[in-house]
């Protein structure tokens, strides 16, 4: 992936840099800001002492900050060091259920609605001081409620729009479940960023005998609402893509989704080939492990699952279960939501690194630069798999 040259470097940049991690995010920020001193030490040393470039190299951009609550579960922002004149970034993780407060004298673990309204609480201590706020949240908050079909609420229209209103010019998100929602604050910078090379590269680090070929490999979509990011992973790989189309009961609605009657295949013959499930996200994983059962009635062979977001609601026991009896091979994501050291230690999971491409993002948009680099990642999978000798001829 491209990096700040000392020719790029010419462009000055837009504030002083700094990172702000909420709540549950520090150990992500803490790597993304550890790229970025490192990079800085490199470049532009002749510019160094440059009015311009004030406050450039640092030993850390982090800012230090704090969410004290009250007994009653109120709470506040309280921003510790000086913010004046800078190019914020906001990291935060708003399904990180790890992060907890007392309230009335119970321990009670974050909601995502407690994050978000966290998130608000610094940018509003921040705004008018700092020269810009830029908002970086791996998986959207309420974006699986991105679209209206009967009489209720556009939870995340809503969100992103509060967030412009208090001053909010960036936003980026990985993934997001329908990238549509960006309609809803057309006039301010919205980047939904795809890990795909990210994904790919784990898969190849940690599958040893892999093969990237039609007649060893094929992508499948569990759902048609994943298909579009399916088509892209399949064209890079260079291999065929199945689908599973969701038959649902759309006369009753439990746990506030009509429930799948039966998952129906969809494409060429899986028999004898290695499988991967491509998909935003994982919440309890009944879905993506019935797709897998399927498949491997259907006579698959090995079972990836890749997907951005593991949230693994309803615990890990059915995926340990899953992965005793063959079902499934490998599941990655990624670290951009909260990963407890349970899974961490699992086997079958392989943890996908975001923090360095985030930090590209950040050291691009503080110069002020394109970031249609970054998002085309196409040349650095054909790199990856020509240098593994993956690629096909």
């Amino acid at each position: 992936m491209p990096r700040l040259t000392a020719e790029n470097v010419e462009t000055i940049p837009y504030g002083p840099l700094g990172i702000i991690a909420m709540p549950g995010c520090e150990p992500l920020a803490e790597k993304i800001n550890s790229y970025l001193v490192r990079w800085r030490k490199e470049q532009a040393l002749e510019h160094h002492g440059s009015i311009a470039f004030y406050g450039y190299q640092r030993d850390s951009f982090l800012i230090s900050i704090s969410n004290p609550r009250f007994g009653s579960g109120e709470s506040k922002a309280v921003i510790n060091d000086t913010v004046r004149g800078y190019d914020l970034y906001i990291v935060t993780d708003c399904f990180n259920y790890s992060v907890t407060y007392n309230m009335f004298g119970m321990k009670v673990p974050k909601s995502p609605d407690d994050h978000f309204q966290d998130l608000k609480r610094v940018i509003s201590a921040s705004s008018s001081k700092a020269k810009r706020i830029s908002v970086i949240m791996p998986m959207l908050y309420e974006g699986r409620q991105h679209k209206r079909s009967a009489r209720e609420s556009l939870d995340c229209a809503m969100a992103l729009q509060e967030l412009v209103h208090l001053g909010v010019e960036n936003i980026i998100t990985f993934d997001a479940h329908d990238q549509r929602v960006q309609n809803a604050i057309p006039h301010t910078s919205f980047e939904n960023v795809m890990p795909t090379y990210q994904m790919i590269k784990a898969l190849v680090n940690n599958v040893e005998d892999l093969k990237i070929s039609k007649n060893d490999l094929m992508v499948i979509s569990p759902d048609e609402g994943a298909l579009h990011r399916c088509i892209y992973f399949a064209t890079q790989l260079g291999i065929n893509l199945g689908m599973f189309y969701k038959r649902r009961d759309y006369t009753r609605v439990i746990n506030g989704r009509n429930p799948i009657i039966e998952h129906q295949y969809l494409g060429d013959s899986v028999e004898g080939k290695d499988i991967i499930i491509v998909d935003d996200m994982i919440s309890s994983g009944e879905s993506m492990l019935d797709v897998a059962k399927k498949l491997k009635q259907l006579g698959a062979n090995r079972i990836f699952v890749c997907t951005t977001f593991g949230l693994f609601a309803s615990g890990l026991s059915v995926f340990d279960k899953a992965y005793e009896d063959g079902t499934i091979a490998k599941v990655l994501s990624t670290n951009g939501v909260y990963q407890s050291p349970e899974l961490l230690s699992r086997e079958w999971y392989v943890s996908v690194e975001l923090s360095k491409y985030i930090a590209y993002f950040i050291d691009t948009l503080n110069h002020d630069m394109s970031v249609s680099s970054l998002l085309d990642t196409g040349p650095k999978i054909d790199k990856l798999l020509t240098e593994r000798g993956l690629k096909q001829s």
